[in-house]
């Protein structure tokens, strides 16, 4: 194609400096048409190259050999989360005979880890109490479906408006969650996307309908049987989803897990997605330039462009970004390790289970939390809230198979994976939460994000922002998509 379109640029290019040097009257400006000619070929050229993307692929992640197994059923079917009085039975058992933690240290709120005080209480409630038969019937509110894809099945949740006003086309919307979290998640923001008029949110002129699959490993998604399933792998497998659902053009959002995957998807067939929310951004690479950005962004920000907002996050950047982090990511050294190792003692005692949970609701929805006897968990959130998420993990035994992800993808060396070198071009926008875990400002995030329409700074919230914010979220989503699709 470069061989037939090069001649006939170049030509079209010299014929008009021939007719400006035939011309005395415009004799000067044959050299500035050549340039600006030749400009305007270059940008043609430019803008003509292909984005470098991830290589879709396959894959079989099924037990057994993939040859055997004949054709893969790709049926969409129903699924309800359905429980028994034996699984309730054998809960309240091993809640009952659980041996009664150590006594907590004076003062020591959660520094420590998951306040022993509290956890006693929060097992009496679960044990007698909260009510499961009834959380189900609050996770089946929603349509839940299953399809196999690569050999094992993936579980989510499809929500469409009850309404679309006239003349409103109604845009999909891939959620994606990520660890300790669950598709539960999305339940409170849920309605707030489908049905925004009904909840008083101004930009009603937007309509979702909302996908939230399960991680492969993750509640109700089947484990994957083979070595190897990261969150590329989870990324085409979520690509097909949606075209198996029908559509080929999709916003997507995600944080945790989700966010890498969700960008790994942007990364894949950018064609087919049409913007990408992320309220956490991961940036691996980090070079020469970085380190003069940190170095210089706490005393001359302007210089690097940071702004006041992002200093007052990053700063003091050894406390904020080494101490807090080592401090909150010892579970991600034993997960990227020996996750089959710890993992076998949560999915066998509910109470571990509870506690290596709830303690990541705790500081990671907000630091302070630390300094809490009760770590600050039901300012944000209700115990029934928690212990759904939690019971979502136990009646699935999916902890060691979440866990496992970590390994999958943090055991390599990141500048070796299939994403580290591709960047994102699609409409990115960013949701930069206060008490998240680590912040990103805008000018590091654009090494890897090429495209951020806007980057905003929320006034507060943490991690989980679905769950602890969803009204703020679902304006930033919807301010997001209405101005994609403005443009």
């Amino acid at each position: 194609m470069w061989q037939e379109i090069l001649p006939n640029a170049w030509e079209c290019i010299l014929s008009h400096i021939r007719s400006f040097e035939y011309s005395q009257k415009n004799a000067v400006l044959a050299p500035v048409a050549a340039l600006g000619f030749g400009g305007m070929l270059v940008y043609w050229m430019r803008s003509r190259q292909k984005i470098k993307t991830i290589e879709m692929g396959d894959g079989w992640w099924g037990s057994g050999e993939r040859a055997l197994k004949g054709k893969e059923d790709e049926s969409i079917r129903p699924f309800k989360i359905e429980t028994s009085d034996k699984e309730i039975e054998d809960l309240h058992r091993r809640l009952e005979q659980a041996r009664t933690t150590a006594p907590h240290l004076e003062g020591a709120a959660f520094h420590y880890g998951f306040n022993s005080s509290y956890l006693q209480k929060v097992v009496a409630y679960w044990r007698n109490q909260f009510d499961w038969c009834k959380q189900v019937e609050v996770l089946n509110k929603y349509a839940h479906f299953q399809t196999t894809i690569e050999g094992i099945d993936i579980h989510f949740i499809h929500v469409k408006p009850s309404y679309v006003p006239h003349g409103r086309a109604v845009q999909p919307l891939l959620m994606v969650h990520g660890w300790p979290g669950s598709f539960y998640e999305f339940y409170k923001i849920t309605p707030l996307l489908t049905e925004p008029a009904r909840h008083s949110l101004n930009e009603g002129d937007v309509v979702f309908e909302v996908i939230c699959p399960s991680i492969p490993g993750y509640g109700f998604s089947e484990a994957p049987h083979q070595k190897g399933f990261d969150t590329i792998a989870t990324a085409r497998i979520f690509h097909k989803l949606m075209n198996r659902l029908g559509f080929k053009e999709y916003y997507l959002q995600g944080g945790d897990w989700g966010s890498r995957i969700t960008t790994n998807m942007a990364q894949m067939l950018p064609q087919s997605v049409k913007g990408l929310h992320l309220n956490l951004v991961f940036i691996s690479r980090q070079g020469l330039r970085r380190m003069i950005s940190v170095m210089l962004g706490a005393y001359v920000p302007w210089l690097v462009g940071l702004t006041r907002e992002d200093v007052q996050r990053t700063y003091p950047f050894i406390q904020k970004n080494i101490y807090e982090l080592l401090r909150e990511s010892g579970y991600l050294h034993i997960q990227a390790t020996k996750p089959d190792t710890a993992g076998c003692g949560l999915n066998d005692s509910p109470v571990g289970l509870a506690a290596c949970i709830l303690e990541k609701f705790s500081t990671w929805t907000d630091k302070s939390f630390l300094h809490k006897d009760d770590g600050g968990l039901e300012s944000k959130y209700s115990l029934d809230e928690l212990l759904t998420n939690v019971m979502i993990y136990w009646v699935t035994s999916s902890i060691v198979s979440s866990m496992q992800f970590y390994k999958e993808n943090i055991s390599k060396d990141p500048g070796l994976t299939a994403d580290a070198r591709v960047g994102v071009y699609v409409p990115t926008w960013i949701a930069a939460f206060p008490q998240e875990l680590v912040h990103t400002p805008r000018v590091w995030a654009k090494d890897i994000f090429k495209n951020i329409i806007t980057y905003s700074y929320m006034p507060r919230g943490g991690h989980f922002a679905a769950f602890e914010e969803p009204k703020l979220l679902a304006q930033d989503i919807m301010h997001f998509v209405r101005k994609v699709e403005q443009l």
